[in-house]
């Protein structure tokens, strides 16, 4: 038999790796993405020695590569007198330990190597999911542009507020937490004038709020902040708004001067609300499947959100590749039997933001290897 169409709804990192891993393995993929075109959104990311044997599968490893950052250590420092709390090694050290580098990359450059990476036309734009019904044989996609689509399975990859969640789930807002996180990317030269020697990637911490910081590229002419400090309530029809310099000094007030420093670095501040859910009863129904913020988002406390859902995309094309397209529904099974543990063992710590806040030993986020873990049998249910 022809092997089936596979629809992916959402071209973020998830998405795109789901498509042009599935591809590898023979299968026709099409990512439906609802924004317009491509943009470099202004946000940092780790990328772990976890995810660049995805990428090393890819083929897109030394590209990876050669636009991050790769920091000697991950720092953990007291929020008021920079004391060293944690030294984690990175470097040389991962890739001997954990079979590949560390980076520290701009999610924008990392998304566009993923896009371009992908063949002409498997990427279709401004397709906002309105609709979807599973016909048995098939499902129908709608978007909001009046155009539809059919395929035999759909992957969804979009997000905290997925569609595709939504229609196996029923209508429930994602859970605020509290906390906020502010962002900020800023030209590095901006530091000259104060004086410090900044760290590659360090986490200031105190008792109720953090601050991450850290290179995006290669040369290290771009830095980053990103924080979570409590808030106690947000506006849940805003994804983001802009933040100030004054809103930061007065959530930081007290830091180190380094931390004053980067403050004062940079006004073009954005401010997002950090959203959860509870661990969902079910991945999968019918023809359509989840993968991601879709069904498992989580606080950015251990810097492996989009991590986890690239190592689902790599999980389920390697379900399909051993059980085949057209037994889909055992496919699904063992992909959520192969990464619900796991998944939900970094969603917890995440929440919890705890990782590495002291020496800890990361080899089990670190070491895994998507390809090469053996594999669990899904439960049988009795009858």
């Amino acid at each position: 038999m022809s092997k089936p169409r596979i629809a992916i709804v959402g071209a973020g990192l998830g998405g795109i790796a789901a498509a042009l891993l599935l591809r590898q393995e023979g299968f026709e993929a099409t990512l439906y993405e609802q924004a317009p075109a491509f943009t470099r959104l202004g946000a940092g990311i780790h990328v772990g020695p976890n995810v660049m044997k995805i990428m090393r599968r890819l083929g897109l490893e030394e590209a990876m590569e050669s636009m991050g950052s790769h920091p000697d250590y991950w720092y953990s420092r007291n929020w008021d007198d920079a004391a060293v709390l944690a030294q984690i090694p990175l470097g040389d050290y991962a890739r001997r330990t954990y079979g590949a580098a560390y980076l520290t990359v701009h999610r924008g450059d990392f998304h566009r190597l993923m896009v371009e990476a992908a063949p002409a036309g498997a990427i279709r734009y401004d397709k906002r999911l309105v609709a979807i019904e599973d016909r048995g044989s098939v499902v129908h996609l709608a978007f909001a542009d009046g155009t539809s689509a059919e395929a035999e399975i759909v992957i969804g990859a979009d997000g905290v507020n997925s569609v595709i969640r939504e229609h196996m789930l029923g209508v429930e807002a994602p859970r605020y937490t509290g906390y906020v996180a502010h962002r900020a990317v800023f030209p590095a030269s901006a530091l000259a004038k104060y004086g410090f020697d900044f760290d590659q990637c360090v986490k200031w911490w105190s008792e109720d709020r953090h601050m991450m910081v850290y290179y995006v590229t290669e040369q290290r002419d771009e830095y980053y902040y990103v924080t979570g400090v409590p808030q106690a309530e947000w506006d849940m029809s805003k994804a983001w708004v802009q933040s100030s310099q004054e809103e930061m000094r007065e959530a930081f007030a007290g830091y180190h001067p380094m931390v004053q420093s980067l403050i004062d670095a940079c006004d073009d501040i954005t401010k997002w609300p950090l959203l959860e859910r509870d661990p969902l009863p079910l991945w999968s129904r019918g023809r359509m499947v989840m993968l991601g913020d879709a069904c498992h988002p989580m606080k950015p406390h251990m810097a492996q959100g989009a991590a986890m859902a690239i190592e689902d995309a790599a999980m389920l094309a390697r379900c399909f590749r051993l059980v085949g397209g057209d037994d889909y529904e055992t496919a699904f099974a063992l992909y959520r039997a192969n990464r619900i543990e796991r998944a939900s063992r970094v969603q917890k710590v995440s929440h919890d933001n705890t990782w590495l806040r002291t020496d800890e030993d990361p080899a089990w986020v670190f070491g895994y290897d998507v390809f090469n873990v053996k594999l669990v049998e899904p439960a049988r249910v009795a009858a």
